[in-house]
């Protein structure tokens, strides 16, 4: 009898002290992507869609990743309504180009306009496995500047709205561009 309660004891002691694993599950939230929502300029409540949308990060040469299954440059290309991108997480700026029809033979179409977000950052811890993630807030005396480095007239981003100053999560709005 002493060796059996011996050996149930030994098992229940092996297992006491087995830990969790440290694997960050693939649905655990993250740091948020800024999403930004298009609509007509001229009709406010209607989504518009963009065409070979490129945007490219500043000082960067190759674009955010919309295809990840594409192998050529198309990979760098969206045509949608909605687009998701990140910011940075060791600066309070992050600069982009937006390029419009970008690739199109007739240059005329193709329009670049560059846009700066202006935020604040705050590191929130997740867990052990996942680390932390950085949560943003754009600030509000000036979230973004517009600028366009052709001809000022030429920009196909008529304005710009900000929906929700902070970026917690990717579920909603935060930045509408009319065009």
């Amino acid at each position: 009898m002493k060796k059996i309660i011996l050996l149930v004891f030994a098992i229940a002691l092996s297992f006491s002290s087995c830990e969790k694993d440290d694997i960050c599950d693939a649905n655990t939230p993250t740091t948020p992507r800024l999403v930004i929502t298009f609509y007509d300029y001229d009709n406010p409540s209607v989504l518009k869609t963009v065409t070979k949308l490129k945007v490219v990060g500043a000082g960067m040469t190759d674009g955010i990743i919309f295809n990840a299954t594409a192998t050529d440059d198309s990979k760098y290309l969206t045509s949608g309504s909605t687009i998701s991108i990140p910011l940075k997480t060791n600066e309070d700026t992050t600069s982009y180009s937006f390029t419009l029809n970008y690739g199109n033979a007739n240059t005329v179409f193709v329009n670049e306009d560059n846009i700066k977000f202006d935020y604040t950052r705050k590191e929130v811890f997740v867990s052990r496995a996942c680390g932390f993630k950085t949560l943003f807030t754009l600030n509000t005396s000036n979230p973004y500047t517009h600028t366009d480095a052709t001809v000022p007239d030429t920009k196909w981003i008529k304005y710009i709205s900000v929906e929700k100053s902070n970026i917690e999560n990717e579920n909603e709005t935060h930045i509408k561009i009319f065009f």
